[in-house]
């Protein structure tokens, strides 16, 4: 290999770069939106929930229990109404989520300590809103009913001191607050490193072919290795630029901070993104046209988000989804992301998702070289 061959060709690749302003977007602005939009529009945290509330009793009890779920953040009581129409036309309209009816003999039978019912209406389309509302409505009561019952035996003068039996002391390890955010932005960095890698690389290769450029290097005394490695040094570096750029937006915009070895994430993350420029040069080598590149791109992209436990738990997918994920290289490079970034663990705790990420890895990059070489010879 002659170093001032390569060196040509990656200056070659870097004014083409420069000279094509769709590349440059797609290096670096694009990450930024992408973190920027799904960082805010992903998440499955349920609060604010839109909820009509039919007050038949109007007395202070009643409000009071509406403040209650009120006070929860998950329930938004805002939309007051009159009777049982309007309110089903709220929630068919979708403007409420949640109805609250109470019947007009809500304080008396408490006053009377009778059982007062209450009726809770759900629109059951999202069921993740509707699992989130009917859990907190259940806890609302229980606290209520639990309440009422001391304030009666205290009145009653019996003084009887009702404590649980199991008294339970929790400690939520990693994400006390449980954020869907803090567990999301990390994944959201493998996403994207993936697909701008992968999209970049194969597009560049793609329109090398189609304007004739690729040919005409083919000609020159440049050995395939030597053109190879040239055009893919670039991207390895805007690679590397974007994986400091978007982790520096995890951390300083979205506040979620690496727990764990800087050093190692960005060493690990380097192996991860050898295996997306494999693959955007096996896209490269399979599409024939930029348009049969992206449409290779999304083929590949959308497996990459729904099986890799990007966004759903992998345990409660089918066994035959979860043999699939594993082919995914993503799905061992959000376990990498997750434990460095949140649980602050090192590669001692990794080293077998880090092992097959590079065995994925070397095989998809000596497969693209292989193929790419020989269409060069």
């Amino acid at each position: 290999m002659n170093m001032q061959r390569l060196l040509s060709i990656i200056k070659k690749e870097i004014i083409q770069i420069k000279r094509d302003p769709p590349s440059l977007i797609m290096a670096f602005v694009l990450p930024i939106i992408m973190l920027l939009i799904f960082g805010y529009a992903v998440t499955t945290d349920v609060e604010h929930i839109k909820t009509a509330v039919f007050d038949q009793d109007k007395s202070a009890e009643s409000r009071g229990l509406v403040q209650m779920f009120k006070n929860t953040g998950y329930f938004d009581p805002d939309l007051n109404v009159s009777n049982y129409k309007e309110m089903t036309y709220l929630i068919d309209s979708g403007k409420a989520r949640v109805g609250i009816i109470i019947p007009p003999d809500y304080s008396k039978k408490l006053r009377r300590n009778e059982p007062a019912q209450l009726q809770l209406l759900v629109d059951g389309s999202d069921p993740l809103v509707a699992r989130t509302a009917l859990s907190t409505a259940q806890v609302i009561t229980q606290s209520k009913s639990f309440d009422l019952k001391i304030k009666t035996l205290q009145q009653t003068g019996l003084g009887i001191s009702l404590k649980p039996a199991v008294d339970l002391r929790y400690r939520v390890w990693y994400n006390p607050n449980m954020e869907s955010m803090k567990f999301n932005i990390p994944g959201l960095i493998g996403l994207i490193m993936q697909n701008i890698t992968m999209l970049l690389t194969a597009f560049a290769l793609v329109r090398e072919r189609e304007r004739g450029t690729l040919e005409q290097l083919i000609i020159t005394p440049v050995k395939p290795i030597e053109l190879i490695v040239g055009k893919l040094v670039p991207y390895i570096v805007i690679a590397f630029l974007d994986v400091l750029v978007i982790l520096g937006f995890g951390i300083f915009w979205f506040n979620v901070p690496v727990n764990g070895s800087v050093v190692e994430l960005l060493g690990l993350s380097f192996v991860f993104l050898m295996g997306a420029l494999g693959l955007g040069m096996f896209v490269s080598t399979v599409a024939k046209t930029q348009l049969q590149a992206m449409q290779i791109g999304f083929m590949i992209i959308l497996p990459s988000v729904l099986l890799s436990g990007f966004m759903f738990p992998r345990e409660s997918m089918p066994k035959i989804i979860q043999t699939i994920g594993y082919f995914i290289p993503l799905t061992y490079f959000l376990r990498i992301l997750r434990g460095i970034i949140l649980k602050g663990v090192g590669i001692h705790y990794l080293w077998k998702d880090v092992l097959l990420l590079a065995v994925f890895g070397a095989g998809i990059l000596t497969l693209s070289i292989i193929r790419m070489k020989k269409r060069l010879d």
